[in-house]
C-alpha cells in the first residue's frame, strides 16, 4: 500500500509541475496527466478539504473539474471525475449522462476572471468557445473541454449564420476546412451537442473522428443562441480538431491601460 501511495504522489508531482507548460507537454510526458491531476488532486482535496486542490474548481454532484491550463492567456479545462477517454465514449450518449457542455458553458467565468487579472477587456458569447477534439487529434486520454477565446476570423466567419434556422445544418468552410454549423435557439442551454452531433447513432468508431465546437450566436447567446460547429476527420476535407478555432493567446481581449489611481500609486 505505502508503494502504491507513493507512486501516485511521485505522478502527481510530475504532472503538477508540467500543468505550467500546457497541454501540448503534458501529452508528450504522460497521456494520462489530465486524469492523474484530477484523480489524485482535485478530487480527494474536494472531498477531504472542500478545496479544488491544484484545480480551479471541483463539483462533486455534477461530476467536472476545472483545471487552469497554462497555455495562453486564460484557457481552462472541464474534465469529467470519472474515468471518460474522449468523445468516442458511449456513455456520452446515454439518456442520463451529464451535460459536460452546457457546465462548460457556465465554466466561462472563469476565462472572463483570468481576462480581468490579465487587464483584458471583456468578451462577448460569440468571442468565446467551448471545443473537443476528435480521438485521432487529442492530446490526452480522458475528456476535456477546451474553454477559451475565439480567433477573430472564426468570430467573423461565423457571424454568418447567426440568424440561420434552428436546429438545421449548414455548411461552413474556414482555412479551407470544410465544417457544417447548426443554430441553437436559447435562452437556455438545454440540449448536449454530442447528441446532436451523433444523430442518432450510438457507434463509438463514428464518433471517434468527431470534432465540436460551441460559440455564442451573438454578443449574447440567451437572445441569440449559439452555434454548434462540428467536422470529422473522415469526411472531405474536414477536420478532427476545430481547436485551430481558438486563439489561446485572446488577441480580441484587448488590453486594458492602467487606471489613473493605479498610476499613481506604483
Amino acid at each position: 500500500m505505502f508503494n502504491s501511495i507513493r507512486r501516485r504522489a511521485l505522478a502527481l508531482a510530475a504532472c503538477a509541475a508540467l500543468i505550467a507548460s500546457g497541454c501540448s507537454v503534458l501529452a508528450a510526458a504522460d497521456p494520462n496527466a489530465l486524469w492523474q491531476i484530477v484523480s489524485f488532486d482535485c478530487v480527494p482535496a474536494a472531498r477531504t478539504t472542500g478545496k479544488p486542490g491544484i484545480c480551479a474548481t471541483v463539483d462533486l454532484p455534477r461530476r467536472f473539474a476545472i483545471l487552469r491550463d497554462r497555455q495562453g492567456v486564460a484557457q481552462h479545462l472541464l474534465i469529467p471525475t470519472d474515468r471518460i477517454s474522449g468523445i468516442e465514449s458511449p456513455g456520452l450518449l446515454a439518456p442520463d449522462a451529464p451535460n459536460y457542455w452546457a457546465d462548460a458553458w457556465g465554466a466561462r467565468s472563469f476565462v472572463e476572471a483570468s481576462l480581468k487579472k490579465a487587464r483584458r477587456a471583456p468578451l462577448a458569447d460569440d468571442e468565446i468557445g467551448l471545443e473537443i477534439n476528435s480521438a485521432m487529434r487529442r492530446s490526452q486520454e480522458q475528456l476535456h473541454i477546451h474553454i477559451d477565446c475565439m480567433r477573430s476570423d472564426a468570430v467573423s466567419a461565423l457571424a454568418a449564420h447567426r440568424s440561420d434556422p434552428p436546429r438545421a445544418w449548414a455548411p461552413l468552410t474556414i482555412d479551407g476546412a470544410r465544417y457544417r454549423v447548426m443554430r441553437m435557439p436559447g435562452p437556455a442551454f438545454d440540449f448536449n451537442p454530442f447528441d446532436i452531433v451523433a444523430g442518432g447513432t450510438t457507434s463509438p468508431a463514428a464518433m471517434a473522428g468527431q470534432t465540436i465546437l460551441v460559440t455564442g450566436a451573438g454578443p449574447s447567446a440567451e437572445q441569440a443562441g449559439w452555434l454548434i460547429v462540428n467536422s470529422s476527420i473522415d469526411a472531405d476535407a474536414g477536420t478532427g480538431s476545430a481547436e485551430a478555432l481558438l486563439d489561446h493567446r485572446c488577441a480580441n481581449a484587448r488590453l486594458n491601460p492602467p487606471s489613473a489611481q493605479s498610476r499613481t500609486s506604483s
